[in-house]
């Protein structure tokens, strides 16, 4: 049972390590970029479950926030977390979180794992959008416009290629024995 838990620890840290490298792939499209940050946290999620994906995602989180630069364009640091993309970066951690619950009580199929996707994307980007009409001080159609509306298309269709693929991996994996 330790070596379990030992092995889904390191395999969470090399996932935060991945999320990490995906969200260096962008398109810097003000005042929110363009990464596959997203699809990462997505796959994580899908893969590891509900403690593990979470725990990858919240330690990804927090190696920006200590200044590691892990964030788009190579960023760290709070300040980055404070400003008009925080709410999207600090939202990853609950959407992780329901991903891998709900593939936990609804079962690991591609079905459940686009539905909990889709939900996940929708979690991060109406929160980070709050986060970015406040802090940017934008109307809520600035934010909607400028934090929403150009990444649902692409988020969506992140969300199923993240479903798709993570529960491949995800089987192969535990019949490897390695998760």
């Amino acid at each position: 049972m330790r070596n379990k838990r030992l092995k889904m620890m390191v395999v969470a840290a090399l996932f935060s390590a991945i999320i990490a490298i995906a969200a260096q792939i962008m398109i810097n499209i003000p005042p929110v970029p363009f990464t596959l940050m997203t699809i990462a946290v997505m796959l994580t999620a899908t893969i590891l479950g509900g403690k593990y994906g979470t725990l990858a995602v919240t330690v990804y989180v927090l190696m920006g926030i200590i200044g590691i630069p892990v964030f788009a364009g190579m960023k760290g640091g709070l300040g980055i977390v404070l400003g008009p993309t925080g709410g999207y970066i600090l939202a990853i951690i609950p959407a992780a979180f329901l991903v891998g619950v709900y593939l936990e009580k609804f079962g690991y199929t591609k079905v459940q794992a686009i539905a909990a996707n889709i939900i996940a994307v929708f979690i991060i980007l109406i929160l980070g959008s709050i986060w970015l009409k406040f802090v940017a001080d934008l109307p809520w159609v600035g934010a909607f416009k400028g934090g929403m509306l150009p990444f649902i298309l692409p988020d969506l269709a992140k969300a199923v290629v993240a479903a798709l693929i993570g529960i491949i991996i995800r089987n192969r994996l535990v019949s490897a024995k390695l998760i």
